[in-house]
């Protein structure tokens, strides 16, 4: 059963604006009144800066998981790469994990396809500079760029075979 407090919407057919809940006041109940009033087809009553930036927040978060993603994918192919001797398995469900959450991204927002070569690029420095870290490695002992093509990126496969028991 729904709680009232999910279940509660905007009265469309309140008067003005005054009653309505500003958006510094509370995130939630301002977004759900602009839902309702956008299906309400009240177009002149939408807060529409507010609702391009939210828009725009929401685009950025989609690629901030992108980034996210490769950047733990690819801080884990580093470390196999260069310390084979210290390959666990949690190496490879982490790869299989990120590679997972990256399928679900990319079908939810395939549009992100465009970006991921921005992604990329923007993410490496940083996995590189984890995977340093974990390695006690210095960045430089690790590529300066990207070494991994896109298909590598996503399907490479990974021996738990070789991994240390």
């Amino acid at each position: 059963m729904a709680r009232p407090a999910e279940t509660a919407v905007m009265d469309v057919d309140a008067p003005s604006a005054a009653i309505r809940t500003r958006y510094e006041d509370d995130l939630h109940s301002w977004a759900r009144e602009q839902v309702a009033l956008l299906r309400a087809r009240r177009f002149d009553e939408i807060d529409v800066e507010r609702v391009a930036e939210e828009l725009e927040d929401v685009s950025r978060r989609e690629f901030s998981k992108l980034y996210s993603c490769l950047r733990v994918l690819l801080m884990h192919m580093l470390k196999w790469d260069q310390q084979p001797e210290h390959r666990t398995p949690s190496w490879i469900y982490s790869i299989r994990e990120q590679r997972r959450r990256l399928d679900r991204l990319l079908t939810e927002s395939p549009s992100l396809k465009a970006r991921l070569e921005e992604a990329v690029t923007q993410a490496y420095p940083d996995a590189r500079d984890w995977a340093a870290d974990e390695t006690h490695l210095m960045p430089d002992e690790f590529p300066s760029a990207c070494p991994y093509s896109w298909d590598e990126i996503r399907a490479r496969p990974f021996d738990l075979d070789s991994a240390k028991k």
